[in-house]
């Protein structure tokens, strides 16, 4: 059986149990749901807001690295600290910040296998008791662009046959018949579909019933079956790029891909860009 090609990038409840009070470790829970958090969150996890804290107010694009390194210090976070990454939705919203961490440079950062789910499931309490960490200063690197698409790239790609698209949507959103889940408002896009060419495989494909990740080889068989084995440049997308953050982290960490590349942008910037293409099945 293959192992993961890195993982380092995975911890599990367990070790998260033994580990998570260390002094170089810090937990970080980041959820869909933003009022998930103060109902309840592993002991000494800070709790990160996706749609106000790790996002930018006024225009759409990620925190700036200024803003990243005030996040990071206030949470006791410097360059050397071990940052466990876990949330809700089977770590939607954790996984964009793992790709948001690395955007930016930092050394060790990881997800907790099966994210807060997981947690619960085992037994493991919950506490509402706010934690307390001294500030320190953290330095953001340079974006590393060779983890991101923007439009102008994904456009290029639809005629490029070197690059492979890969959509983690469900379904009824792939097809058009929905523009966003099932759950959440249909909101964010002028049209529905799918970018040409673009392999439909639903980010929940790639986790057991439990959230944990599924073994290296039932996902070599998962995307390999679709055309996504690593041999081209790959792209992933979805609505707002957290999805496809969780596939990115699936691709690169789990089955050691190394061309891939997130387009944030996802489908609520190409579904309202003027004479973009889109095909319906």
């Amino acid at each position: 059986m293959a192992e993961y090609s890195h993982p380092e990038s995975l911890v599990t409840t367990d070790w998260v149990a033994e580990h998570g009070n260390d002094a170089n470790v810090r937990l970080v829970e980041v959820d869909v749901d933003t009022s998930a958090y103060d109902e309840g969150h592993i002991a000494g996890a800070v709790g990160w807001n996706w749609q106000s804290q790790l996002q930018a107010s006024l225009r759409r694009d990620l925190i700036s690295g200024p803003e990243l390194e005030a996040l990071l210090g206030v949470a006791g976070i410097d360059n050397n600290t071990t940052v466990i990454l876990y949330g809700d939705n089977n770590n939607w919203f954790a996984a964009w910040a793992f790709w948001q961490l690395k955007y930016y440079g930092h050394g060790d950062v990881r997800l907790m296998n099966g994210g807060r789910a997981k947690w619960v499931a085992d037994g493991r309490s919950l506490t509402t008791d706010a934690p307390s960490h001294a500030a320190k200063s953290y330095r953001a690197s340079e974006p590393n662009q060779d983890i991101r698409a923007y439009r102008d790239a994904v456009l290029g790609a639809v005629s490029a046959s070197s690059v492979a698209l890969v959509d983690v949507r469900a379904p009824a959103e792939y097809s058009g018949e929905l523009l966003a889940p099932a759950n959440l408002p249909q909101e964010g896009a002028q049209r529905g579909g799918h970018i040409p060419g673009a392999a439909n495989i639903p980010w929940g494909q790639a986790v057991n019933e439990d959230g944990t990740f599924k073994s290296a080889d039932e996902l070599t068989a998962l995307y390999g079956g679709k055309g996504i084995d690593g041999s081209k440049e790959t792209i992933a997308y979805c609505r707002i790029g957290e999805r496809s953050s969780h596939t990115w982290f699936v691709l690169t960490q789990l089955l050691g891909h190394r061309n891939v590349r997130n387009y944030d942008g996802s489908w609520t910037e190409w579904g309202s860009i003027v004479n973009a293409p889109i095909e319906k099945p």
